[in-house]
């Protein structure tokens, strides 16, 4: 009984270090991108096999000859239980959104990338739109994705862009007020991920601006909403 409770402990710790180690491990470089993706599904498959096993010996406590160091299940279970729930409500949210990683207000004319283009280039991802089938699955997921229309005149919008940008956390990498447009890096807390943002304002009929944002990941083919996420807490913060 001893031997299976100290190998259903390291089972399940294994899990638990496997999800814990998968994103900072990506964000500091000690592996690839792909590495850390694969380290919360190994984690939700070695925690839910750790935590049956687990839950196995808790049940044969019932026995009073097996209660001797009873914890001892009941903390491996713990473990295995947080190492493959949250990987299994991030499948269940992903099963939910569609499988586009490029987000626009104006999905008929997206705003394009200049200052980052060469990085876009070389990410795998790419620059280009996806074109009609990106922007009707965006409709379907996120109607309220819209652009902006704000009061201000665009050299005053620019300027308040820049400062919503910054208050999010976002790389200024480029901007340009008299042309009437943004490029900003935004980065993942768990894995670190680069996302690229593109702002632009253009004046509008009405005498005010109108601000349009695209969004797009550098990897990946699914955001799971990250980038519409970040559209509408820029928009959110920019009104």
């Amino acid at each position: 009984m001893r031997a299976a409770r100290a190998l259903v402990m390291a089972v399940c710790v294994a899990a638990f270090v496997m999800l814990v180690a998968s994103g900072p491990g990506t964000r500091m470089g000690l592996w690839q991108w792909q590495t850390g993706i694969s380290l919360v599904s190994w984690a939700a498959w070695t925690g839910m096999i750790g935590s049956a096993a687990a839950l196995v010996l808790v049940l044969m406590t019932a026995v009073p000859k097996w209660r001797v160091r009873a914890w001892v299940p009941l903390v491996a279970l713990a473990y295995g239980v947080i190492a493959f729930v949250p990987p299994l409500l991030l499948l269940q949210k992903a099963k939910g959104m569609p499988p586009i990683h490029d987000i626009s207000t104006d999905p008929f004319d997206p705003p394009a990338f200049k200052a980052l283009m060469p990085i876009r280039q070389q990410a795998p991802n790419g620059a280009a739109y996806g074109g009609a089938e990106v922007a009707k699955q965006q409709n379907q997921a996120y109607p309220d994705i819209k652009p902006l229309v704000m009061k201000t005149p665009p050299a005053e919008t620019v300027q308040k862009a820049i400062d919503a940008a910054r208050s999010l956390g976002w790389e200024i990498v480029s901007s340009d007020a008299p042309g009437g447009r943004i490029e900003a890096t935004d980065t993942s807390m768990w894995f670190g991920f680069k996302d690229d943002v593109v702002v632009r304002v253009l004046p509008d009929p009405s005498g005010g601006s109108r601000v349009d944002v695209r969004s797009v990941s550098r990897v990946g083919k699914s955001d799971i909403g990250a980038n519409a996420k970040r559209v509408r807490e820029f928009l959110a913060k920019l009104a």
